[in-house]
């Protein structure tokens, strides 16, 4: 077995990893995606509530909306570090990703090179072939022409 063969296998590995590593990132991608949406219909939901209603004159509901406001706050400033939290996981798979492309790549390198070598070792092989058939063919012939008359020529 040669050395690109036996690399083969390590690689088909490390390109699975990388293959399961890039879903991971496009997973938390959409994960990002859909906390981002969260966070901007929280925002937009908050934005209706933050003007004063100028119509309230009742005490108790103006305490109310008051209160529902500050949940409201509460909750878009959750879903923002829930959104962070997300946006960190991501980039942590999408460095993990990099790192494996990079394996991946030295490893496609190194198989390649040891082909290259082995294919230029193989056609060396079969050029000194060549140049042994046709040196026992030139001995043959020299011999052959020296049996026959020690000059090459007949009488």
């Amino acid at each position: 077995m040669t050395r690109s063969q036996r690399l083969d296998p390590l690689l088909r590995v490390k390109q699975q990893q990388q293959d399961d590593v890039a879903r991971e990132v496009a997973q938390r991608d959409r994960a990002l995606a859909e906390q981002e949406q969260r966070l901007d219909a929280l925002r937009r939901y908050a934005a209706e509530y933050a003007s004063p209603s100028a119509n309230i004159t009742n005490p108790a509901l103006l305490a109310n909306r008051l209160a529902f406001r500050e949940r409201l706050d509460a909750a878009v400033n959750q879903q923002s570090r829930a959104v962070e939290d997300s946006r960190q996981h991501r980039d942590v798979e999408r460095a993990r990703l990099l790192l494996a492309s990079r394996e991946t790549h030295v490893l496609e390198k190194l198989s390649a090179s040891y082909r290259s070598e082995e294919s230029r070792a193989s056609e060396q092989r079969v050029q000194r072939e060549l140049d042994d058939i046709g040196a026992r063919r030139a001995r043959i012939a020299q011999t052959a022409r020296a049996a026959d008359g020690g000059d090459g020529t007949s009488s």
